[in-house]
């Protein structure tokens, strides 16, 4: 299982650690990179070709304000490209989720909340589980255990205030 997370910025970097961890934590190879389609075109473009060839079966490209980062990863492959906004500007993020999610038809992007490289990691992991039993029985696991736990808290309000 290998993944790509490319950021459009190393100030980015603090927002998509999670995704990392998390992916790491399910035993992915996660290859990150910093390019941003503005400034590093030519690299980006390598190394999307690169992705193309090496078993990379999701790339998370996450990017602020103009957000043009996912949409030119996604204009370069058929791989599924999973867009995180990042927030940082005085438009706290708006600008850069309006950026991703308004992709031409026949280059999609899926996109997640401003911030929120957790979510784009476990779609990640749920588009990978689709050929792959033991990751999907890991997450359908996993699922059971968050379940578990909300019905904790449940109990726990319950006991409480009835």
């Amino acid at each position: 299982m290998r993944t790509a997370i490319i950021m459009g910025s190393t100030s980015d970097l603090p927002k998509v650690e999670p995704a990392i961890q998390i992916l790491k934590d399910y035993g992915v190879t996660v290859d990150v990179r910093c390019l941003s389609a503005h400034r590093a075109h030519e690299g980006l473009s390598a190394f999307i070709s690169e992705a193309n060839e090496n078993g990379t079966e999701v790339i998370i490209a996450a990017a602020g304000m103009a957000a043009a980062l996912p949409g030119v990863v996604a204009s370069q492959t058929v791989i599924p490209v999973i867009g995180v906004p990042i927030s940082g500007s005085v438009l706290d993020g708006m600008d850069a989720l309006l950026s991703i999610v308004q992709m031409p038809p026949g280059i999609p992007v899926a996109t997640v909340a401003i911030n929120g490289s957790k979510n784009a990691a476990h779609l990640a992991l749920q588009i990978m589980a689709n050929g792959n039993k033991d990751l999907k029985d890991r997450l359908l696991a996993d699922r059971k255990e968050m379940e578990k736990s909300a019905m904790k808290a449940n109990e726990e309000v319950m006991a409480k205030y009835n």
